[in-house]
């Protein structure tokens, strides 16, 4: 059994474990609706789109693997700026981490609801819509106060019960394709400026991994397997992605059109039957990746408390069952009010606004940790520097394109982490100690 660290936390999570966490962080709700919005962008030729998009991410990922192998404390985006450019760029960036992974969560926990809608039509109504998101968030809560161990099986579990009913899809799917020699539907000439459109919704579907690496100080050997886990995912995503657009264009008449694009690839082989089967996978993997949040987000805000940037509450540590209960707690019920009071295009805005603040940050970080501490990588990236450059290139052309209607929330976040900097700095001139 794993004996509590001088933290007070865990190490429960192990090398399959975080490699289960990435996947389950990246793979929601986005998988059962995305590919007929991408092939109605660019077509057939949608299956590049999400293998451009796989390389894309991959640069941002690779540039992470390389950092997250430096270190073995919490904290994860927020760690690697912090250590690179010191602690006012370190705060803003736990912030937008912050941001990005409540609103995520939350977004998904609104389209559980909008799922189940399709077998209970009242779920969207007022009082069971509270009822259900207090349930949903409630039961995960409950779970992860108790022990990281726990949250973490409950994370395997539901990757591993997010994948089988993509699995059917791919399988049944393409034995379908080569046995009707599919292939008849509605070609659509791409026009060029829907390009960026396509990668920018791609880019966010493969997005997440950062979570992940947020609870390094409960990870068994996180320098090493923070790396392996992450390009496992990207590999595992990548192609279950290509794949499922593969078949979508493939085998539908017109996939562009098709609201639940999934569902109606089984109902090729499997009827009525098949199609329900994969409502209740995308119900599974809404929730799953709602698990993997509320198991790591929390992390954030105990490693910005844990460093001296945060009040000290958010790094309490449960004397029983060692983990930082104060953050749970927290992040579960910022998660729950955005659930219940902000709509999903709303959520997934402030998301992809604070994502590629982050992302880029990450990647700038790389040369600097690569100054500072020379010795501390055990994995190195080969080309490091170009990739450095070519992410955060990435992420400034990204955010052209992205919706700013939910800017004023991305302002206000930047501010209070000004103020939250400025706060520290108070203290250490007063002679309260901060780390």
């Amino acid at each position: 059994m794993s004996q509590p660290s001088q933290t007070g936390l865990v190490r429960a999570i192990g090398r399959w474990s975080l490699a289960a966490l990435v996947v389950n962080s990246v793979i929601g709700s986005g998988i059962f609706g995305l590919p007929s919005v991408i092939a109605g962008l660019v077509g057939t030729a949608s299956v590049w789109a999400v293998l451009a998009a796989g390389a894309a991410i991959g640069i941002i990922m690779a540039c992470y693997a390389e950092l997250a192998s430096q270190f073995t404390e919490a904290g994860g985006p927020y760690l690697y700026a912090r250590t690179a450019f010191g602690r006012l760029v370190g705060i803003e960036t736990g912030w937008m981490l912050w941001l990005s992974q409540l609103a995520s969560p939350a977004a998904n926990a609104n389209l559980f609801v909008i799922y189940l809608g399709e077998f209970w039509p009242g779920a969207k109504a007022p009082v069971p819509k509270f009822l259900i998101l207090t349930l949903l968030v409630g039961i995960l809560t409950f779970i992860n106060y108790r022990g990281v161990r726990a949250g973490t099986e409950v994370s395997n579990v539901f990757t591993v019960a997010k994948l089988v009913p993509l699995a059917v899809v791919i399988v049944g799917g393409a034995i379908c394709f080569f046995s009707t020699h599919a292939g008849t539907s509605v070609a659509r000439v791409p026009n060029p400026s829907d390009w960026p459109k396509a990668i920018l919704l791609l880019m966010f579907a493969y997005g997440g991994f950062e979570t992940a690496l947020t609870p390094m100080s409960e990870a068994k050997d996180p320098r090493r397997d923070a790396v392996f886990g992450l390009f496992v995912a990207l590999l595992t995503c990548t192609v279950v992605y290509t794949l499922i657009q593969w078949l979508v264009v493939g085998l539908l008449a017109d996939p562009a059109h098709s609201e639940r694009p999934l569902a109606d690839v089984v109902r090729l082989f499997l009827g009525t039957k098949g199609a329900q089967l994969i409502a209740v996978g995308a119900l599974v993997s809404v929730y799953g990746y709602l698990s993997a949040k509320i198991l790591a987000v929390p992390r954030v805000t105990y490693a910005l408390a844990e460093k001296g940037d945060f009040p000290r509450l958010f790094g309490a540590v449960h004397p029983r069952f060692h983990t930082p209960y104060f953050s749970i707690l927290a992040f579960a019920a910022v998660t729950w009010l955005l659930a219940l009071f902000g709509s999903f295009a709303w959520n997934v805005t402030l998301a992809a606004l604070s994502r590629l603040f982050y992302y880029g940050i990450g990647c700038a970080a790389l040369p600097m940790l690569r100054r500072k501490q020379p010795t501390a990588a055990l994995f190195r990236l080969p080309g490091g520097y170009v990739f450095s450059v070519a992410g955060v290139l990435i992420c400034l052309a990204l955010v052209t394109r992205v919706d700013r209607s939910g800017s004023f929330i991305l302002l206000a976040t930047i501010v209070a982490a000004l103020l939250n900097w400025v706060w520290v700095r108070n203290r250490k001139e007063t002679g309260v100690r901060v780390p």
